[in-house]
Order: structure tokens, then C-alpha cells, then sequence
């Protein structure tokens, strides 16, 4: 069983209230997401292991298992072309689960016009594999959800 952790501080909501069908509809695998507060802050490691995609907007930690978790720092902040953000750390890096990886301010993001809404997503999970989701207030670093 593996914890994937908020990466960042806020409301847990789930995937179904993504504004975005790709997530909202687990096309990418299931997970859950988290309405963020409204505050600059460091978005973490949802799991320990190695930085195999990193853009400004979205991270994706491999774990020593194999599984691997996507974080997407908003929704359509690809467009933002990594204004906004800074990487923490780099691609092929080794991180702890909680370690900080992007400093983000949700809040810039939603007064551009897009939503601060973060996808955690366990890549390649069957729907099932995904449980415990939590519901409500989470600090970064916080259980989200248990991938079995």
C-alpha cells in the first residue's frame, strides 16, 4: 500500500469536480484533487522517489516501486509557459515524500483566469486500487488517498 500526500495545503474535493473532463473522468488514472488555498506556497512530493517529468505547471514522482504519481498545479497553467512558478527541484532528482518541488501562487493563477484546482493522480492504477480519499482541509503533506 502506498500514502500519496497532498502536495499542497487546501480543500480536498476529489476528481470528479475537476473542471477539466481528462481528470474529471480519471482519463488519466484515478486519483483525487485539492481546491487550494489561496496563498503563494510550495507544492511537495506526494510520494517518495525520482522526478521523472518535471514542467513548472506539473511533476511526476516515480516510487522505488514503480508507481507513479502526477501533480498538475492547476488546470490549462500549460499556457502560463512557467510564469508564476519555480522548480525546487529538478527531473532525475531523488525526493522525499513531503520535500518541496515548485513554488506557486494559486491565487496569480485564478486571477489569470484558470482554475488553481490540483489533480494528484496515481498513473496506471486500475479504479479500484485507489481508496481511503480524503474529504476537507488538508495541509501539505497530509494522507490524501492509499494506492493498493
Amino acid at each position: 500500500m502506498t500514502a500519496v500526500l497532498a502536495p499542497v495545503a487546501g480543500t480536498a474535493i476529489g476528481l470528479m469536480a475537476v473542471p477539466d473532463p481528462v481528470f474529471s473522468q480519471a482519463m488519466v488514472g484515478p486519483g483525487s484533487a485539492i481546491d487550494p488555498r489561496r496563498e503563494p506556497g510550495q507544492a511537495v512530493a506526494p510520494i517518495s522517489g525520482t522526478i521523472v517529468k518535471l514542467r513548472a505547471h506539473a511533476y511526476i514522482v516515480l516510487g522505488d516501486d514503480g508507481r507513479g504519481v502526477l501533480v498538475h498545479l492547476g488546470i490549462d497553467t500549460v499556457q502560463l509557459k512557467g510564469e508564476g512558478f519555480r522548480l525546487l527541484a529538478a527531473e532525475g532528482d531523488r525526493v522525499r515524500a513531503g520535500q518541496p518541488v515548485v513554488f506557486w501562487d494559486p491565487a496569480a493563477v485564478e486571477a489569470g483566469g484558470r482554475s488553481p484546482i490540483c489533480p494528484v493522480v496515481a498513473l496506471d492504477a486500475a479504479a479500484g486500487e485507489v481508496d481511503g480519499e480524503v474529504r476537507g482541509g488538508v495541509g501539505a503533506g497530509d494522507e490524501l488517498f492509499h494506492w493498493s
